[in-house]
């Protein structure tokens, strides 16, 4: 520690070259641990697939329906035990009076910016195969018994500031699902909580109503989504899905089945390989900046070499000369590493309240830095500093006094 003063007062030298530096050894680590929270915050909302429930959609896209009679004969396979229609709505709250204008003059698109996700479902057999979402039974039957009933999580109801009784509106931006008479009005009845602990990945933040109400409320059998389909034994998971897959094999609409954890995994990679994707933007960036401190790191040493030159001729050893120029570039790193942490720490705690995205990023009610991230980009900030500064110091290690007074 008796040369930490050395080892800053250097850095001080040349404040404007170490700022730069900090500053683009921050940009790495912001980038790193935004990055690697998003991509966290995606495969804990995997967590919450079940292994004995699998999903059948349409065969070609999930924008298809399938037809309603399709419940009955996925109920005759062998080793199914329930089925639920499930459909997502892509509802949104209404828009202000201005905007909305804008969006039907097309001067601009739909507003997503009160958008959440909400699922017309059949309510008795859909949450009887999904005792992840606790619900108050007389909040239950009050749901079950109002078409116009609404159920939804405790982070949306904290959200928006609704509670039981409360009425609001939701228009699709689904043509299909969009009333002549204007948008859907529901009745929040009920409110579900999640245990975490026992059903890590469970979203507090879904609206469910019922299927028959957007029937009504469109005025056709609109079909089925998805098909939630519970299974007797787990285990024959792959079985089944082939079995359900196959009835309908020739028919005009053909299903896709699979597990509930490779249908939430499908829905993602939509979007690409978001591992891959991130990761490698983490890995060029970090390589970028590497190169960028150890340059910085040698133009440091190649002008420091008279200083050098007489640290050793008063006695201070090649080993003890490396380490004060590792230990500069160990604080440059550090440095980094802190204010990366503290920009992506500001970074993800604005991206649920952002236009468009948040709510994406709002459903993740564990959504944050975490202590393991943090600790991560930070090591690997100090790696990269120690990285960067290990040639030039081995050179400076290295060097014989005269030939660096001879080059000074």
């Amino acid at each position: 520690m008796k040369y930490l003063p050395y080892v800053l007062k250097h850095l001080r030298r040349n404040w404007m070259r170490t700022l730069s530096t900090v500053f683009a050894m921050s940009i790495c680590i912001f980038l790193f641990c935004t990055l690697q929270t998003v991509l966290e915050a995606v495969n804990w909302g995997l967590q919450s697939a079940n292994a004995s429930r699998l999903v059948t959609r349409h065969g070609l896209s999930l924008a298809n329906m399938l037809p309603l009679s399709y419940k009955q004969r996925i109920a005759d396979v062998e080793g199914v035990r329930a089925v639920a229609i499930t459909t997502w709505f892509g509802g949104s709250l209404p828009a202000k009076k201005e905007e909305q204008d804008k969006v039907d003059a097309g001067e601009s698109g739909p507003d997503f910016s009160n958008f959440f996700q909400n699922f017309a479902v059949e309510a008795e057999p859909y949450f009887a195969m999904y005792p992840e979402y606790q619900i108050k039974p007389d909040e239950k039957r009050a749901f079950i018994g109002d078409l116009q009933g609404a159920l939804i999580g405790r982070g949306l109801a904290k959200k928006y500031g609704w509670k039981v009784g409360d009425r609001f509106f939701l228009e699709s931006f689904i043509p299909p699902y969009r009333k002549a008479s204007g948008p859907f009005e529901f009745v929040v009845q009920g409110i579900y909580d999640v245990d975490l602990v026992r059903y890590p990945g469970t979203d507090a933040t879904l609206m469910f109503f019922h299927q028959k109400y957007l029937e009504e409320g469109t005025g056709r059998r609109v079909g089925a989504g998805t098909y939630a389909v519970e299974i007797a034994d787990p285990s024959k998971a792959a079985t089944v899905s082939k079995a359900i897959d196959a009835v309908f094999e020739n028919s005009d609409a053909p299903t896709k089945t699979e597990t509930e954890a490779a249908f939430m995994a499908g829905f993602v990679s939509m979007a690409g390989n978001l591992a891959l994707l991130l990761n490698a933007i983490g890995i060029a960036v970090a390589f970028t900046i590497l190169l960028v401190t150890a340059n910085t790191m040698s133009m440091a040493v190649r002008e420091r070499r008279t200083e050098i030159a007489v640290l050793k001729t008063l006695g201070f050893s090649s080993g003890l000369v490396m380490t004060l120029i590792l230990g500069e570039a160990l604080v440059l790193g550090g440095l980094g590493g802190a204010l990366g942490l503290f920009l992506s720490r500001g970074a993800i705690s604005v991206l649920p309240h952002v236009p468009m995205i948040g709510g994406l990023f709002a459903q993740f009610p564990s959504f944050g830095l975490s202590a393991a991230v943090a600790a991560l980009g930070f090591a690997i900030a100090l790696f990269l500093g120690l990285a960067a500064g290990f040639v030039p110091a081995l050179l400076a290690y290295r060097a014989r006094i005269t030939e660096m007074l001879r080059q000074a």
